[in-house]
């Protein structure tokens, strides 16, 4: 009944969209800290009514990857920060990966294992310090399972890794942090894995909107900007802070380094301080980004790259801590119709929830804080923990803004 449901819905969609080309896949991040969300059988035609064919998880959730087996979507299963310092023992290591990663192939694609999330700008040196370490473990023991080869390792990492970014051809990583992202760098080269940031241009305009351009934020039409020394132009923010992380892995000279973004997106909703956080600009910055994803365009430094984005996020989750926004972040309502409009439709999953009565601290997905559980706390933070991270990002990209708006001045 499910895959028959899919398959109408796709063919809908394809009738809907026909002006929109789907070339490069698009990703999303599937998140479930709330008590609401559609039982997983129900959220596959929904993943596949956006045109994504690839999933990114906070766990290893065992119920959604048993429900998307065979259907050829790809998926990046995550191992919390708390799981780092007894994911060095290759044991421990080999042990969770033969539980929620082989046990699932190969009728569930995974293809990739993310370690850790934003550790290096908790500035938690035990942390830290036990990143590269968890990973190299986590390598080890796909090499000793035959599963290296289809299945990668990498961490994801906030923009405030990043000490400069402005103008994006001089980006580089901040100098504090620079030997202990070298080594990770290295790692990514020896293991042909990808290096992942999560991108954020809200929060810029949530910081200084008075100064930032929405429409440059937005990809709406505007005059752009200039980089002054490369001469490259740059018509949106997400782009500029793209490039700006190409040049900082040029410049420690990991020119070739593939490069993913992990996370971008737009709330729908806010609270009265958080600038931006509407349905409007929600359906711009999401529609025009999967427009730009699906058009195969690159970045103004890399034009022949294919872009490898997941939108943040399926769902609205409603018991992620926070202010309003961290609860208002999907591209779907819990009961699977569209938070907003983006020229797509999507069947609504009513009658399909898992059923809570009393809501649970947690979801069923993140029940326990046991690393040997498959299903247990995942380290998924909400996005503002790393807000102050981010904001040294912004300050940058700040310089680059006012020198624009002057000039329209002038």
């Amino acid at each position: 009944m499910v895959m028959e449901l899919s398959r109408l819905l796709i063919l809908f969609i394809s009738g809907l969209l026909s002006h929109v080309k789907i070339g490069t896949s698009i990703g999303i991040n599937y998140g479930q800290i709330a008590n609401n969300l559609p039982t997983p059988e129900n959220v596959i035609p929904l993943v596949k009514s956006i045109g994504a064919t690839r999933v990114k998880l906070y766990d290893a959730d065992p119920k959604v990857l048993k429900a998307f087996a065979n259907t050829g979507v790809e998926f990046t299963v995550s191992l919390g920060n708390e799981y780092l310092a007894k994911m060095r023992d290759p044991d421990c290591a080999k042990t969770w990966i033969k539980s929620n990663v082989q046990a699932y192939l190969p009728a569930t694609k995974i293809t990739c294992i993310n370690v850790g999330n934003e550790v290096l700008t908790f500035n938690d040196t035990s942390l830290s310090g036990c990143l590269l370490p968890a990973m190299e473990s986590v390598h080890t023991a796909l090499v000793n399972l035959g599963l290296d080869k289809q299945v990668s390792v990498t961490t994801a990492h906030s923009l405030g890794v990043l000490g400069s970014s402005y103008p994006p051809s001089a980006g580089a990583f901040r100098k504090d942090l620079v030997d202990c992202i070298t080594p990770i760098l290295d790692f990514h080269v020896k293991t042909a894995s990808p290096f992942l940031i999560n991108a954020y241009p809200y929060f810029a305009y949530k910081g200084s909107p008075k100064q930032v351009s929405l429409d440059f934020v937005l990809f709406q039409p505007n005059q752009g900007i200039v980089d002054p020394a490369s001469n490259l132009h740059y018509d949106n923010m997400l782009f500029a802070q793209i490039d700006a992380v190409y040049a900082a892995l040029a410049s420690l000279g990991y020119k070739k380094l593939l490069l993913h973004i992990s996370e971008t997106g737009w709330p729908s909703k806010g609270d009265e301080d958080e600038a931006g956080a509407t349905p409007e600009n929600a359906k711009k910055y999401n529609g025009n980004l999967i427009k730009l994803i699906s058009s195969k365009k690159g970045t103004p430094m890399r034009p022949n790259c294919d872009l490898n984005i997941y939108v943040f996020a399926l769902f609205n989750e409603n018991l992620k801590p926070g202010p309003t926004s961290e609860r208002n972040y999907g591209l779907f309502k819990p009961d699977g119709s569209p938070a907003y409009s983006l020229g797509i439709s999507a069947v609504t999953a009513a009658n399909t929830t898992v059923a809570s009565p009393t809501p649970p601290a947690l979801p069923d997905t993140s029940s326990g804080n046991d690393p040997d559980s498959g299903s247990g706390s995942t380290g998924y933070l909400s996005i503002s923990s790393a807000t102050k991270a981010r904001y040294e990002f912004v300050g940058s990209v700040m310089l680059v803004l006012v020198f624009f708006l002057i000039s329209l001045l002038l």
